[in-house]
């Protein structure tokens, strides 16, 4: 897509085009940050590669403002299907979680985001157990944030257990 005029203010952006992040190994710390998204993005895509935690905490994505992510305030419920064992749910406040299910699982898929209007997105995704091919899972939801998105971040929910497989990356448009 062409570059854009964005705004009155005269600047050239990419707005309507993918802009890929550099992908980040996901096997070290319990925290990654993408930072520095521009205020005129309108989507964005979280893409996981065989990313696997030190234990049985859930992967969980936090969006922030101002550098710093949001908590609290979240709607996000992820549903998995497993061929054997049925299924199982879990909803969250503190982010987006994705099982994690056992430590040795690696998740592959993607989370999209998308702005609704000013402050307030939605978000789908579909992640797979790629080690085993054992399961699947859904997630969707919505945050409203307190000011413009500049920033994702993928943590865990203990805060404890470490990233030790895969790779991580962010595209926006």
């Amino acid at each position: 897509m062409p570059l854009q005029l964005s705004g009155t203010s005269g600047v050239l952006d990419n707005s309507g085009a993918f802009i890929a992040g550099t992908a980040v190994a996901s096997t070290s710390g319990t925290s990654i940050d993408f930072t520095s998204i521009p205020s005129w993005v309108k989507r964005v895509t979280i893409a996981l590669n065989g990313v696997s935690l030190s234990g049985v905490a859930y992967i969980r994505l936090q969006l922030g403002t101002s550098g710093t992510p949001e908590t609290t305030g979240y709607t996000a419920g992820t549903i998995l299907v497993n061929s054997s064992l049925g299924s199982a749910s879990v909803f969250s406040t503190s982010g987006i979680d994705l099982y994690g299910v056992v430590a040795t699982y690696a998740l592959s898929g993607n989370i999209v985001f998308t702005n609704i209007s000013g402050n307030i997105w939605t978000f789908t995704g579909i992640t797979c157990n790629t080690t085993t091919a054992s399961y699947v899972q859904y997630t969707g939801g919505l945050k409203s944030l307190a000011g413009a998105l500049n920033m994702v971040r993928i943590t865990t929910s203990t805060g404890t257990d470490t990233f030790d497989a895969g790779s991580i990356n962010i595209l926006y448009e």
